[in-house]
């Protein structure tokens, strides 16, 4: 079978960047990951060396580069960092917290610099919920208010939404709201107990699986990207609805039987907008993201370096540190996720085996999906090779 034309070699780099410009932020939102405060740190990246590092996102062919925080509008040079990354041919965007600094003229003001997406967050479709989570009156109304002032620029809004306990049962309403706005993109998070999200429980295995059912439902009439983050046995769920709507035992699985929908594929979403990566990425194969002072890790939810930037360069780090290497080595893995079929093309949460075991090859507990030797290795070669060739692309 012919390799997907617009395929990366995740080892030479990654598909998405993201940047933490800053951990300045006003909200106190429940589940940061980074703990942010209203004042930014001493060491975050000069100007000179956020330039330097935008450069070098471009000189590793990488396409996609987020200004993320923190609250990147806390960086007086933002719109100047949009202006280079773009004259550079990079796709931008940026997730901007929902405080009384996202004015009209700033969203103007970034939809000028070029930005090509802006993603705002909403975890409830009820405002006293979501104001609740964020710790700050009123953020609610702000974001949709925000939304159509983007919408009005013509800037296309990606929407930023974390499931978890708090809203898994209304996990209906917020879909029906995510519906009815107008955006390109749906950017669904699952938690991972870091940060201020240590203190929150966890949903269970089933519970993801149930929410799974409710986005995949979704995805079949959405005509905006809907993306998975830090849940990528999300893939395997997709996989396996659409062969079980084909008639194929996943269990038997064979190279030539599935027939995926061309749209996984998308590299551009609608109009033109920020589309899903042609193959399933995870922490540090596909995606990097790099802390507010330079420090290179796979996600920002699994805090450990493979550098700084500081002292060596991203593409070094990014291909040569022990660290990113042996993640992107399914052959490495523990546990279920070790003997899992569709290892390659999900992986489990590295993140989340990280936080709850310490260790980030270790198997991803909020799966319920429980592998079965496989008769003989020809056919479990071939369910891998299957996943790796057709399915990867599933969703983020």
């Amino acid at each position: 079978m012919k390799a997907h034309p617009h395929a990366f070699n995740f080892s030479e780099r990654p598909f998405l960047v993201i940047w933490e410009t800053t951990r300045a932020c006003d909200l106190a939102c429940v589940h940061c990951r980074a703990e942010a405060e209203p004042n930014p740190k001493p060491d975050e990246l000069t100007h000179e060396e956020a330039l330097d590092l935008v450069s070098q996102v471009r000189k590793m062919k990488t396409p996609i580069l987020v200004f993320s925080g923190g609250d990147p509008l806390k960086r007086k040079d933002l719109p100047e960092l949009i202006r280079y990354a773009k004259s550079l041919g990079l796709r931008t965007g940026a997730i901007p917290a929902a405080t009384p600094a996202l004015t009209p003229d700033r969203i103007r003001s970034l939809k000028d610099s070029g930005l090509d997406q802006i993603a705002f967050s909403l975890d409830s479709a009820v405002s006293e919920e979501h104001d609740r989570f964020r710790q700050v009156p009123g953020v609610f109304e702000r974001t949709l208010q925000s939304v159509r002032y983007a919408n009005e620029r013509g800037l296309a809004v990606q929407i930023n939404s974390l499931v978890n306990v708090h809203n898994e049962k209304q996990l209906e309403l917020l879909i029906r709201l995510v519906e009815g706005l107008d955006i390109v993109f749906w950017e669904v998070f699952f938690l991972v107990p870091v940060g201020r999200g240590k203190e929150l429980p966890l949903m269970s295995a089933q519970k993801f699986e149930e929410a799974f059912s409710k986005i995949y439902d979704l995805s079949q009439k959405a005509s905006f990207v809907i993306k998975i983050t830090e849940a990528p046995q999300y893939r395997r769920y997709y996989i396996e609805q659409r062969m079980r709507e084909q008639g194929i035992d996943s269990r038997r699985l064979r190279l030539e039987e599935i027939n995926l929908p061309a749209y996984l594929t998308r590299a551009k979403g609608p109009g033109g907008s920020i589309g899903r990566a042609p193959q399933g990425v995870n922490a540090g194969k596909g995606f990097v993201f790099i802390s507010y002072n330079g420090e290179v890790l796979p996600s920002g939810f699994l805090p450990l370096s493979g550098g700084s930037i500081r002292r060596r360069s991203l593409a070094e780090i990014y291909q040569n540190a022990p660290l990113f290497r042996e993640l992107r080595d399914p052959s490495r893995l523990k546990g279920r996720c070790g003997i899992c079929p569709y290892r390659e093309v999900c992986g489990g949460s590295r993140s989340r085996a990280y936080a709850l075991t310490g260790d980030y090859l270790e198997e991803d507990s909020a799966c319920v999906y429980q592998p079965a030797p496989p008769p003989n290795e020809p056919l479990r070669d071939s369910i891998q090779c299957c996943c790796r060739e057709a399915a990867k692309q599933a969703i983020g």
